[in-house]
């Protein structure tokens, strides 16, 4: 290798390391706010949900049947029929010896009584019930208390609501949820040959794909998408399209402009209203990176091929707005698989490449590239259900070698 190769190769800067850099840099958002419970899901928790009551309130039947006591079950198989226990009805005496209740699924259990026996396992002849089956003691019963107790934390602060989340807390009694306000990011497109949907491509012009995407995926995590539109490679316009962004958001993101040799303007104004680092990351597709602050947000700067931009945004930009919004930063979920063709790759960059998993005739996992790798090819990720993760320092992967892969999760699927 060339001393100016062994130089470029030093300049890349591991994922790794660039993330590191990244959360440490962030302070979240701690703004506040009580959202009605109807419209809490994807909300993020500003503080731990803790159990109103017992859950279940009261010991209740798992089943139809009929609560008895056990130990009348030593003595004789035929119980007495006095009463009903219904669900919001229960049966308000208390159970003596050789008696049953008739009970439903959800009812308070009679006093006295400690077992169900399912209606299956029973024979009625008026008010005599036999037990053809003898029960476990205690079985069909759910205990008061066994699900929750009251005090114990449900819901952890920072975790963004899910439809079960919100049943929970419905059955606890929570009209509101007490929120992080919802995170504002700013999306810009940048570029001259960039064109507006529904016009007609004059030569060397492509239409703006980038912030659709960034956009779409930013819904699906959560945040308000905020569209800035695009702006062209203008001095003035990128300058007045960043101060209005970071006025209204939490986070800017753009892309195009980063690369090498076009990002002067963007580059000129960034450092002039606000402290950016340009990165060459060391993986591929994108390795053109830009991250700093602005005035009052912070600023990713995305390459403008598409894979690159999603790649960056997905590996990146995700964890960064979960740290800002409050919520754990996931690690991403990898396994182990068989390459069922050859994954090419020269070493230097963590490459993600585009794959497909399975699983083969004898149950083990198996992977294989989508085909074309090129950074401008979105139809790669399109075809793919997974990123291949190969090192930075390893080369090709080649048939039947073990290979990382990174399953899409749902921003991305």
């Amino acid at each position: 290798m060339s001393s100016q190769g062994a130089h470029n190769q030093v300049a890349l800067q591991p994922i790794e390391q660039a993330m590191q850099r990244l959360l440490s840099s962030i302070e979240p958002v701690t703004e506040m706010l009580n959202v009605r419970l109807e419209h809490a899901v994807g909300s993020v928790l500003a503080e731990d949900v803790l159990s109103t009551m017992d859950v279940p309130p009261f010991d209740n039947s798992a089943m139809d049947g009929y609560a008895v006591k056990f130990e009348d079950l030593n003595t004789s198989d035929n119980l007495e029929l006095v009463g009903t226990s219904f669900a919001g009805a229960p049966f308000e005496q208390h159970l003596e010896h050789g008696q049953c209740v008739r009970i439903m699924t959800g009812a308070v259990m009679p006093e006295g009584a400690d077992t169900v026996v399912m209606q299956e396992n029973t024979a009625a002849n008026g008010d005599t019930i036999t037990i053809t089956v003898k029960p476990r003691l205690g079985q069909s019963v759910r205990r008061c208390g066994e699900e929750l107790t009251k005090g114990q934390v449900v819901l952890e602060k920072g975790r963004q609501l899910t439809s079960v989340d919100v049943g929970i807390m419905a059955s606890l009694g929570f009209a509101k949820a007490c929120s992080i306000r919802p995170l504002r990011v700013a999306v810009i497109s940048t570029g001259d040959e960039l064109k507006p949907l529904g016009t007609e491509l004059a030569p060397g012009d492509i239409y703006d794909s980038n912030r659709y995407a960034i956009i779409a995926l930013l819904k699906k995590l959560g945040v308000e998408a905020i569209d800035m539109g695009c702006v062209p490679d203008d001095r003035e316009q990128l300058m007045a399209a960043f101060i209005d962004a970071d006025s209204r958001a939490d986070a800017v993101i753009t892309s195009g402009g980063v690369s090498v040799g076009d990002a002067d303007y963007t580059k000129e104004v960034l450092e002039e209203i606000g402290q950016i680092d340009f990165w060459k990351l060391a993986i591929k597709p994108g390795k053109p990176f830009a991250f700093g602050r602005l005035p009052s947000s912070y600023f990713f700067g995305l390459p403008g091929n598409p894979v690159s931009s999603m790649v960056t945004l997905h590996q990146l930009v995700v964890p960064a707005l979960q740290k800002l919004r409050n919520t754990p930063v996931k690690e991403p979920v990898t396994y182990h698989a068989k390459a069922k063709k050859q994954f090419f790759k020269r070493p230097g960059r963590t490459d993600y490449q585009r794959a497909v998993f399975s699983t083969n005739e004898k149950g083990e996992l198996v992977a294989e590239p989508t085909g074309s790798q090129g950074s401008s090819m979105l139809t790669s990720m399109n075809k793919a259900n997974c990123y291949a993760v190969l090192p930075q320092n390893s080369g090709s992967v080649e048939i039947g070698e073990p290979v990382v892969i990174q399953p899409f999760d749902y921003l991305i699927s």
